[in-house]
C-alpha cells in the first residue's frame, strides 16, 4: 500500500501506518489500491455523538436532602460501573476474558452488555484471521451479533451456503479496520481513525454496513482540501462514492493549481490522471498542468523501477501527454518551459513553435482550445453608490466587513471602489481571516478610471470558505484620491444558490460597515 506522507500536514496529530496486501480469492482487484492516510485522529464522538440520556443528572436537582445517602450510594455504584466498563474495554483491546463472573449486573442496558462482548473470547463462537500473512490478527466474535448487523455475515453464518468453520480468513481487510467495523456492530460506536479510514470504508462496503460507510465518507469530506483532493478523488471513484467524488471535483476545479502542485497529485493512478487532464473547468494555467504531468511521470517511473528518462516518461504517460493543451500556453511560457524539457520530441517542439509564429500552422497532436475554467460570481452588497467631497478617503486605514454563507464556496478576491475624481492608482492589501487567523492576503496595485464600477483584486489562490461560519474580508488602500462608496447596504444577499449574511467588523477603522463603505463585492466560485 501507498503511504501518503503529504497529508500528515493537514492535522496537528498524525501517525503513519503502513498497510499490507495479500493474494486470495477475496482480495481486492489490482486497481483497488487503498491509500493509507496520515491525517491525524478524530474520534467518532465528534462525528456521531452517542445519544446517552443521563436522567440521574437532571433529577438530582429535585432530590430532597433526606435522599442524600441514597444518591451517594448511586454515585459510588455508577463510578464502580464506569471503572469496570473501562477495564472491560481495555481487556477487549487485548483480546482477554472478563474476570468478574457477575459482570452482567454492572451494565443495565443491552447496548452496554453487547459492547462488553466486542473482541472478547467470552462465548465467542467464531474467529477471524484478519490481515495478510505475517501481519494477521486472530479476532473473536459472536455470530448472532454480526448477523444482526450485516446481511453478508448473516449469509455467511445462517444462509443456505453457510460453512461450518471455526476460523475464517480475511486477508484483504486490515485488522484495525475490521475491529472498527466490529465495534460499530457491537455497540453502535463509530470510532474512526485517520490512518485507517479508507480501509474501514472498504470493510464497511464489503460487509454492507452503509451507516458506517457514510460516516467514513463524512470523515473524509471534513479533511478534504487541495493537497489531498486528487488522491481522494481516485479513491472515491474506486469506492463508487459519488458525493465524495463531487466534493473532490469542487475543490480541484476551484483550487486547481494548488491541487496539481500537491504531492498527492503524483500518487494518483493513470486513469484518474487522464480524467483530471480532460477536465474543462480546471481553474489553472496550462503551464501549471504541464509541470504537474512532469512530476507525475517522474514519480510513476520510480514506482515502476524505471530510470526517469524522456522515453520512459513518455511511456508511462501514454495518451495522457496528448490531453495537455500545450498550444494554449503563451509563447513565452512554452519557450521557457515545455520547449526546454525533455518530454517533447524535437519534432513536436518544432511544430509547436511554428504553430505560434507561422501563418500556415502545422497540424498538432495536442488540443488547441483554451479550457473554459470556472466563471467567477460576484456578491454585491450595496444597492447604490455615491461620492462626496470629503469622503471616502484613504490614509492606510482598514476597511473591513464580516460575512457568512450557507454553502461551501471559494473566495477568489474582492471588488473595490475606485477614484471618484478621474483616473487614479491605488496600492492595496486585501486579506481574508477566520477567527483572527489569516487565510489569505495579497499586496497589489490597481488603476481606476474614475467611474463607479468596481475593480477586482484577487488572492493568489481561491480560499475555501465553510458554511455557517463568519469570515472577515479586509482591504487597506493607499491613494491620494477620494473614492466612491456604497450605501443602502443589505444584511443578506442571495447570489444564485448561495446566501450571504453580512455584519460589521471590529477590524474596520475607516468607516466601512453593513450599511455603507468599501468592499462592495465578494468574488467567489461555487
Amino acid at each position: 500500500m501507498l503511504l501518503v506522507k503529504y497529508i500528515q500536514e493537514t492535522l496537528k496529530k498524525s501517525k503513519s501506518v503502513k498497510g499490507d496486501e495479500s493474494s486470495s480469492s477475496s482480495k481486492l482487484p489490482a486497481c483497488y489500491e487503498i491509500v493509507t492516510l496520515s491525517l491525524g485522529k478524530k474520534m467518532a464522538a465528534e462525528l456521531y455523538p452517542s445519544k446517552h440520556a443521563s436522567s440521574s443528572s437532571s433529577s438530582s436537582n429535585t432530590q430532597q436532602s433526606s435522599e442524600s445517602n441514597s444518591n451517594t450510594g448511586n454515585s459510588a455504584a455508577s463510578s464502580k460501573r464506569s471503572l469496570l466498563l473501562r477495564q472491560g474495554q481495555q481487556q477487549n483491546l487485548n483480546n482477554n476474558h472478563i474476570q468478574n463472573s457477575n459482570w452482567q449486573s454492572f451494565y443495565p442496558t443491552l447496548r452496554e452488555r453487547n459492547a462488553m462482548m466486542y473482541n472478547n473470547e467470552l462465548m465467542a463462537d467464531i474467529h477471524f484471521i484478519v490481515g495478510s500473512p505475517g501481519s494477521s490478527q486472530r479476532v473473536p466474535a459472536h455470530k448472532y451479533i454480526l448477523a444482526v448487523g450485516s446481511s453478508v455475515f448473516y449469509a455467511m453464518f445462517y444462509g443456505e451456503l453457510a460453512e461450518d468453520k471455526s476460523d475464517i480468513h480475511i486477508p484483504d481487510v486490515e485488522p484495525a479496520a475490521f475491529l472498527i467495523l466490529l465495534k460499530y456492530l457491537y455497540s453502535d460506536e463509530i470510532d474512526l481513525e485517520a490512518d485507517t479510514v479508507l480501509a474501514t470504508l472498504y470493510a464497511a462496503k464489503k460487509y454492507i454496513v452503509p451507516y458506517l460507510a457514510k460516516a467514513c465518507v463524512n470523515f473524509l469530506e471534513t479533511s478534504l482540501e487541495a493537497k489531498n483532493a486528487c488522491v481522494l478523488l481516485s479513491q472515491s471513484r474506486l469506492f463508487e462514492e459519488p458525493e465524495l467524488t463531487q466534493r473532490c471535483w469542487e475543490v480541484i476545479d476551484a483550487q486547481a493549481e494548488l491541487a496539481l502542485r500537491s504531492e498527492g497529485f503524483c500518487e494518483i493512478d493513470l486513469q484518474t490522471l487522464e480524467i483530471i487532464l480532460s477536465r474543462e473547468t480546471l481553474n489553472a494555467k496550462e503551464v501549471v498542468v504541464f509541470e504537474a504531468i512532469l512530476n507525475w511521470a517522474e514519480a510513476e517511473c520510480k514506482r515502476q523501477g524505471l530510470p526517469p528518462m524522456a522515453r520512459n516518461k513518455r511511456g508511462v504517460l501514454g495518451k495522457a501527454l496528448y490531453i495537455v493543451r500545450i498550444p494554449t500556453m503563451t509563447l513565452e511560457e512554452f519557450a521557457n518551459g515545455a520547449a526546454q524539457c525533455d518530454l517533447l520530441t524535437l519534432e513536436q517542439t518544432h511544430d509547436i513553435f511554428l504553430w505560434y509564429t507561422a501563418l500556415k500552422k502545422p497540424q498538432l497532436e495536442f488540443p488547441t482550445a483554451q479550457r473554459k475554467g470556472l466563471a467567477p460570481q460576484r456578491c454585491h452588497r450595496f444597492q447604490s453608490s455615491a461620492y462626496r467631497s470629503n469622503q471616502w478617503r484613504y490614509r492606510g486605514r482598514c476597511d473591513s466587513i464580516q460575512f457568512a454563507v450557507d454553502k461551501r464556496i471559494f473566495i477568489g478576491g474582492l471588488g473595490l471602489y475606485g477614484s471618484s475624481c478621474g483616473k487614479a492608482e491605488y496600492s492595496v492589501k486585501i486579506e481574508l481571516k477566520r477567527q483572527g487567523v489569516v487565510l489569505a492576503q495579497n499586496f497589489t496595485k490597481f488603476i481606476s478610471d474614475g467611474s463607479s464600477t468596481t475593480f477586482s483584486v484577487w488572492f493568489e489562490h481561491p480560499v475555501q470558505v465553510e458554511q455557517d461560519t463568519f469570515y472577515t474580508a479586509s482591504a487597506i488602500l493607499d491613494g491620494n484620491e477620494l473614492s466612491y462608496f456604497g450605501q443602502e447596504g443589505m444584511t443578506e444577499v442571495q447570489c444564485g444558490k448561495v446566501t450571504f449574511q453580512f455584519q460589521c467588523s471590529s477590524d474596520s477603522t475607516n468607516g466601512t460597515g453593513v450599511q455603507g463603505g468599501q468592499i462592495p463585492e465578494l468574488i467567489f466560485y461555487a
